[in-house]
């Protein structure tokens, strides 16, 4: 999304982003659907507590509260610290129990921009073979999973698996790098479509032919759920669990 325009301008474009009317807003937040009105329009300059409200009811990232809040003439507030910071000790060691507990299974950690932050031993099925020059940090998950010297080929349903991430991408095409690396990874092959789930499906696996056999995964994805820093919030664990008894024995006896 543009971070220019006035404050007003920013929050009525998150508003119909989450498609969700001033009289819907009005009731979430216990805003009047008039005051909101006229914050949208310019006719009332919101207080910094006010713009924070209306950002958490939008389910507004933080990073772009921050760019609310500077548009409104008040100071950010969400700080962005390295994730190896001292101060973020506690989140570090959560990620790495979920990852280490996750063994014999494959985990992993991407930013925002789906850029690796760390893993565990297992994810080794995913970066085994690949071009040396694609681990070459910072390591792009989307890149490697999609690039024909990547862990593409090994895909085995990679049309459906392309696709699916693809769209994924698509809807955080307002971040002008990841619109760059939707491009490039166009430029690898169409994004192609998927057929309808069947009634059986519960999630599509993602298939990879790894040292004589074929994997077949599904995947999770966590969050921290009461984040207050930039970084953290925009971290996302990557849990894979075996969609059938060969994955799970494949898996089990590399342990």
């Amino acid at each position: 999304m543009s971070q220019t325009g006035t404050v007003g301008e920013l929050l009525r474009a998150w508003r119909r982003r989450r498609r969700v009317s001033q009289l819907e807003l009005s009731v979430q937040s216990g805003v009047s659907s008039r005051h909101i009105s006229f914050v949208e329009t310019g006719r009332t300059a919101p207080s910094r507590r006010m713009v924070l409200h209306l950002a958490e009811h939008l389910a507004v990232p933080l990073r772009e509260r921050n760019h609310l809040l500077v548009a409104a003439g008040y100071a950010p507030v969400y700080r962005e610290r390295a994730l190896d910071a001292p101060d973020m000790a506690a989140a570090r060691d959560a990620v790495r129990q979920v990852l280490d507990g996750h063994e014999p299974y494959p985990a992993l950690v991407v930013d925002r921009r789906w850029n690796l932050v760390a893993t565990n031993s297992a994810a080794d099925v995913f970066l085994d073979g690949v071009d040396p020059e694609l681990l070459e940090p910072p390591v792009n998950m989307m890149r490697l999973g999609l690039h024909p010297n990547g862990f593409a080929p090994r895909v085995v349903n990679l049309p459906e698996v392309r696709a699916r991430l693809m769209a994924r991408l698509a809807r955080q095409a307002g971040d002008p790098q990841l619109a760059a690396l939707h491009e490039e990874l166009l430029s690898y092959g169409p994004p192609g479509d998927y057929p309808p789930p069947g009634a059986h499906d519960i999630a599509l696996p993602i298939r990879i032919r790894h040292r004589g056999h074929v994997l077949s995964f599904i995947n999770t994805v966590a969050t921290f759920g009461t984040a207050v820093d930039i970084t953290l919030e925009e971290i996302a664990i990557e849990s894979y669990f075996p969609a059938d008894r060969a994955t799970a024995e494949a898996l089990g006896a590399r342990s």
